[in-house]
C-alpha cells in the first residue's frame, strides 16, 4: 500500500492539522531556513535587550541594523550558489 492511502485512512481532524502544519513551515521557513532563524534570533536577541529599561532606545537602533545585515546576508549567500 503507498502513502496516499495511508493518509487517505487518517481522521479528518489529523489530515487538517498535517496540513496547517505545512503551510506555515512552507510559509515561514520555504527554501530559505537561514533568513527564519535568522529572524528569529534578531527578533529574540531584541527581545532580550528590551527587558531592561534602559537598552530600549539602543535595540530600536540595533534592530534594522541586523535586520539589513541579515537580508545582505542572504543575498550575499544567494548570488555566490547561482
Amino acid at each position: 500500500m503507498g502513502e496516499g492511502t495511508e493518509a487517505a485512512r487518517r481522521p479528518v481532524a489529523v489530515r487538517a492539522v498535517v496540513a496547517f502544519g505545512r503551510f506555515w513551515w512552507d510559509f515561514l521557513v520555504g527554501d530559505t531556513p537561514e533568513l527564519f532563524v535568522g529572524a528569529v534570533a534578531v527578533v529574540s536577541l531584541v527581545a532580550l535587550a528590551c527587558t531592561d529599561h534602559a537598552a530600549r532606545t539602543t535595540a530600536a537602533v540595533v534592530l534594522p541594523v541586523l535586520v539589513a545585515a541579515l537580508l545582505g546576508l542572504s543575498t550575499w549567500r544567494a548570488s555566490r550558489r547561482t
